[in-house]
């Protein structure tokens, strides 16, 4: 049996790209600065590189699965072409009370439930005790809290009262890539980010 990796969880909204609300087409993404340096320079220090989004705008019928996929396809383009490429998309197309037909339901994926790092974790064979999520919501921190995941990192102005313990705030993506370690520890051991 082979090692477990280590992984980069990135929230998409909000991380990646300007949260501009229910972003689906290429033409209104604008991408964070720094984005693409911090998931160069994670795939430089052997980690996999995960996105993991909700997506209430399909749940709502403001987009089709289809429309997302093509956004998504579009992305890890130019992911790839700036010489960072993903490792795979994880999303969860669910919303408990404004989801329509087959989407209206509760789910083990939707964060803040842990469900789509846990997903990861297993197809991929992730330590997520020596792992790293930066996403920018409170529910992003309780997912990976519950997942396991040894460093969390909350981008934003402040700590929400709410948020698990262990959280590092970081005001720009680009603080995030002091927080990728050179793998000489084996497991992080629960530190925050």
């Amino acid at each position: 049996m082979s090692a477990k990796k280590r992984a980069l969880f990135l929230d998409r909204d909000g991380v990646i790209n300007v949260d501009i609300g229910y972003l689906h087409r290429k033409e209104d993404c604008v991408f964070l600065p720094g984005i693409f340096e911090l998931v160069r320079r994670a795939r430089r220090m052997s980690y996999d590189v995960f996105v993991v989004t909700n997506q209430a705008g399909i749940a709502r019928g403001y987009y089709s699965d289809e429309m997302f996929a093509e956004f998504t396809r579009w992305m890890l383009e130019q992911f790839e072409a700036e010489g960072a490429p993903i490792t795979q998309v994880y999303y969860c197309p669910h919303h408990p009370t404004a989801g329509i037909g087959e989407y209206l339901k509760v789910c083990e994926c939707r964060k803040p439930a842990p469900g789509m790092l846990l997903r990861a974790a297993q197809e991929h064979q992730i330590d997520l005790r020596a792992s790293i999520f930066v996403g920018d919501a409170v529910t992003d921190m309780q997912a990976g809290f519950a997942a396991g995941i040894g460093g969390l990192c909350l981008l934003g102005r402040s700590l929400p009262q709410d948020v698990p313990s262990g959280v590092s705030l970081i005001s720009s993506v680009s603080e995030a890539e002091a927080r990728l370690t050179d793998g000489s520890a084996t497991d992080v051991g629960g530190n925050s980010c």
